[in-house]
């Protein structure tokens, strides 16, 4: 039994039910790219490359929520195994923008086989009304932490 004031009540808490979701996602993903030997960051980062080529290690960074640092770490090995590739110097500024080679196609289409089967098995119980009305309401609260100030 929960008193009012002494702290967040675990079980009603919104927040802590998504932390909860993100974990278990997290964990069902990590699951099914591990014998593909990858990880919830390397199959982000080459599905950002898929969809935006030359990106940055930065824009790579805020993009799967690691730290430049890591992402640089990250980007060394799939440059050096040869799933990405970046020019010796940058075009422009001190970037170097990273692409997908064809060897990094193949490994993301095979974990965008897994992780699709993650979220379909997440997915399952709901009907595509309430799929949409969970996209939108997790949308909005996204938009509302950022800072913004409508409900949209």
């Amino acid at each position: 039994m929960s008193q009012k004031g002494a702290g967040v009540d675990l079980e009603t808490s919104l927040g802590y039910l998504l932390k909860e979701a993100s974990s278990a996602l997290r964990a069902a993903m990590e699951e099914v790219l591990r014998p593909l030997g990858m990880t919830v960051t390397h199959y982000s980062c080459l599905e950002l490359l898929a969809q935006r080529p030359g990106l940055s290690n930065s824009e790579l960074a805020r993009g799967t929520f690691v730290t430049r640092q890591s992402m640089n770490v990250l980007l060394q090995a799939l440059e050096r195994d040869g799933y990405v590739t970046r020019p010796a110097e940058a075009p422009v500024g001190k970037a170097l923008p990273a692409r997908l080679t064809p060897r990094g196609r193949r490994s993301l289409e095979k974990a965008t086989v897994a992780v699709r089967s993650v979220e379909l098995r997440m997915l399952a119980g709901m009907t595509e009304t309430e799929q949409s009305e969970a996209f939108r309401l997790l949308k909005s609260m996204t938009h509302s932490l950022h800072g913004g100030n409508d409900a949209t």
